[in-house]
């Protein structure tokens, strides 16, 4: 029989020193996934048993249209999101068209003018720069324009919270405070479930009212706890990333306090109508079997972002997390250090793919972004994070960024050709 190295060799013409590193580094990190499939399993029980508990049947599949009042699906699913993330309400819709959708409809559904944003985890994820107005043209419907002031409090140099800065930046104005979970573009280890739970308990310490939000892109079922159940009061992300499970052909959800997830409804349709409305048009099937997959895919796509942090460190680059860390997101950032093993770095993961393999992937002027972005996704839903990507802003010192994998037996070829692109690069 032969062998997969022996099969790399002929069908991708890897380079015998990437075939050693990757067996090197797949013997080293064979021990850890037995922990990552334990967390997998655990977040598998959660999903099931909330499927179990609202009886879902053939007719939750089914499609609506129009105004698609009864919805017994999508209504469903809404009850399935707040019972596995532990909060008292949610709202799954496939017409969230980003997780930067999702995010800001919770901004402009819950604040109001003279009300005050502070995030707490520095600076924002690039998109939603632009929603809240600290950069981009003015009168485009930011936050600023509507009265909303903003503040923000960096972490310190070791990306832990900052809490007497947090404490002093609060005044009588902030009526939210935003953590992100994940490290966006930037060089950091990302934000821990617990670690969140501590800053909640630090900013309700000094105002019980302030509401505590996340954005949790990213995040969703690494760990066996979400952010609301250690005291969030709004999570949001997207269902092209974690919770859509690689099935989910669009969409976004946020889950947390019933009254904060009302408001963001009226944001989504309008006020008085909120959730009641919006046809599902055949998207329940793939949300709901994408969501039950997704425990399983995370975890895959986990052990495909250790396997790429191994062979990195052993090629001699600086990565974060390390492959022995603890993780909380899906996220491996890899430092390049120039522009070139930067693109052949995506170039590789894009060859590595199942669709559009034999397109090369060049920086543009990507909407939403500062710098230009180069970004590989040969995926089956289009910009599937979850699926295998990688991306990451045209800026020194060239920091790349992957995510995901459906499968790791899949994801682990993407990342060999990469690390096979950089070696020859």
């Amino acid at each position: 029989m032969i062998k997969f190295t022996d099969f790399l060799k002929e069908k991708y013409n890897i380079k015998t020193k990437t075939i050693e590193i990757f067996s090197q580094a797949e013997k080293e990190i064979s021990g850890q996934f037995a922990k990552i499939s334990e967390i997998s399993a655990i977040n598998q029980a959660k999903v099931l048993s909330a499927f179990n508990k609202f009886r879902v049947s053939t007719e939750h599949l089914g499609l609506t249209t129009g105004y698609g009042y009864d919805d017994v699906g999508r209504d469903t699913l809404d009850e399935i999101y707040a019972e596995v993330f532990g909060a008292e309400a949610a709202l799954v819709r496939h017409n969230f068209v980003s997780g930067t959708h999702a995010l800001s409809s919770c901004f402009f559904g819950v604040l109001r003018p003279g009300d005050t944003l502070m995030y707490v985890t520095g600076k924002p994820y690039d998109t939603l720069e632009e929603v809240i107005g600290i950069r981009g043209e003015k009168d485009s419907g930011s936050l600023y324009d509507f009265g909303v002031k903003y503040k923000e409090v960096a972490l310190k140099s070791d990306g832990s919270p900052d809490f007497d800065a947090i404490k002093n930046a609060i005044d009588d104005s902030v009526k939210m405070v935003v953590m992100q979970r994940s490290k966006g573009y930037e060089w950091r280890k990302s934000m821990f479930v617990d670690d969140i739970g501590e800053i909640v308990k630090c900013v309700k310490s000094v105002n019980s009212r302030i509401i505590c939000m996340v954005d949790n892109c990213y995040g969703e079922f690494v760990e066996t706890k979400e952010p609301t159940e250690v005291g969030a009061d709004i999570i949001a992300g997207s269902l092209i990333k974690n919770p859509g499970g690689g099935l989910a052909l669009s969409g976004g959800y946020v889950a947390g306090r019933r009254d904060l997830v009302e408001k963001i409804s009226y944001r989504l349709t309008s006020p008085g109508i909120g959730a009641e409305v919006g046809a599902s048009l055949g998207n329940n099937r793939n949300m709901y079997q994408g969501l039950f997959m997704a425990p399983h895919i995370v975890g895959e796509s986990i052990k495909t972002a250790v396997l790429a942090a191994k062979m990195l460190e052993l090629a001699g680059f600086e990565v974060c997390p390390s492959s022995s860390d603890e993780r909380t997101d899906i996220i491996q950032a890899v430092k390049l250090c120039s522009e070139e093993r930067l693109c052949a770095f995506c170039r590789g993961i894009q060859a590595g793919s199942p669709i559009d393999s034999h397109v090369s992937p060049v920086p543009w002027d990507m909407p939403g972004y500062e710098n230009q972005v180069i970004m590989a996704a040969g995926t089956f839903v289009a910009g599937a994070s979850i699926e295998i990507s990688a991306d990451a802003p045209i800026k020194e010192p060239f920091v790349g960024y992957l995510q995901g994998g459906l499968t790791y037996e899949s994801g682990k070829i993407a990342v060999i050709k990469a690390i096979d692109n950089i070696i020859c690069a």
